[in-house]
C-alpha cells in the first residue's frame, strides 16, 4: 500500500479527484442547462459523466497494475526477464511461426491440437511509375530547392 503514497501517485489522485470532481459539475451545469430549454445539453449531460466513469476506470486499472508490482498478466508471460524464451520456429518448417516448443506437431495451438495464433506476414510491394509528368516534376524540383533554400525569395529560384 505504500507504493500508493509516493508523491507522484498522491499527485495522480488528486488529479483523478479534481477530474471527477470537474466532470459531474459539467455534467450538472449542462443540465441545468437543458432543464432551461437547450436540447443539446441533454447530450452533454450524459456525456460528462461519462468521461468522470472513465477517470475512475483507469484510476483503478492503475491501482491495480500497481498493487500487482508492475507484473504482466497470467496470458502475457512470454519473454519476461529471467525466464528463457521459448524456440521460435521458423514458418518453412511448420506452416506456423511462433513461441513454442518444436517437438509439438508444428502448430501453435493447444494440446487437442486448435489452430493458435498466427504472425503476420510481411510481404513487400513493387511500385511501378506509371505516368511521368514533366509539371510534375518540375514541382518537386521546385519543392526540393525550397527545402534546401528556406530563407531565398520566390524570384530567386532559378528554374
Amino acid at each position: 500500500m505504500k507504493r500508493l503514497l509516493t508523491p507522484a501517485w498522491i499527485a495522480r489522485h488528486v488529479g483523478a479527484v479534481a477530474l471527477v470532481a470537474a466532470f459531474s459539475a459539467l455534467g450538472w451545469w449542462q443540465i441545468s442547462r437543458a432543464v432551461a430549454g437547450n436540447t443539446l445539453s441533454w447530450a452533454y449531460a450524459v456525456e460528462w459523466p461519462v468521461f468522470a466513469g472513465f477517470v475512475i476506470f483507469v484510476w483503478v486499472r492503475e491501482v491495480r497494475h500497481t498493487l500487482r508490482g508492475g507484473q504482466p498478466a497470467e496470458g502475457d508471460a512470454a519473454d519476461t526477464p529471467g525466464e528463457p524464451a521459448e524456440a521460435v520456429r521458423p514458418l518453412a518448417a511448420t506452416g506456423v511461426a511462433g513461441p513454442g516448443p518444436a517437438a509439438d506437431g508444428g502448430g501453435l495451438g493447444n494440446a487437442a491440437g486448435a489452430p493458435g495464433i498466427r504472425r503476420p506476414v510481411r510481404a513487400t510491394r513493387r511500385t511501378t511509375v506509371v505516368d511521368e509528368d514533366p509539371e510534375l516534376d518540375e514541382y518537386n524540383r521546385y519543392l526540393a530547392w525550397r527545402t534546401a533554400n528556406p530563407d531565398a525569395r520566390i524570384s530567386d529560384y532559378p528554374g
